[in-house]
């Protein structure tokens, strides 16, 4: 994709009208405890991976990028990537511990399959 291409896209993703994201109260208070320890924000994104697509990727960024979007849910702000907004819009995030593992999880309505470790997903 050329870099005319590149930015035409991000306009037009740009003017669209997005469901957003949300967050149950599990991980709001998952994320604000991430965020407040290390001064940081919270960034979700995605990136090509697996064998269905597409993987979340969850980072705490310095500071967000002019074409973040920003959200808040529970109290509690956030980031997401304007490039993965065709990819999670409308998703609810929430934060689960089971025995010793914990983990964000993703309701995401876009997901049309997803790889059966849960690594992967498709739209």
């Amino acid at each position: 994709m050329s870099k005319d291409q590149s930015l035409q896209q991000s306009a037009s993703l740009s003017e669209m009208q997005w469901q957003g994201l949300t967050l149950t109260p599990a991980a709001a208070k998952q994320i604000s405890k991430l965020t407040a320890q290390n001064a940081l924000h919270f960034h979700l994104s995605v990136r090509v991976s697996g064998c269905t697509g597409y993987a979340y990727v969850v980072q705490l960024i310095e500071k967000p990028e002019p074409v973040d979007l920003k959200y808040e849910s529970q109290g509690c702000t956030f980031y997401v990537a304007l490039a993965a907004m065709p990819f999670v819009d409308g998703t609810e995030v929430d934060f689960v511990r089971q025995g010793l593992n914990q983990t964000f999880i993703y309701h995401n309505p876009q997901v049309k399959n997803a790889c059966g470790c849960g690594e992967s997903f498709g739209v």
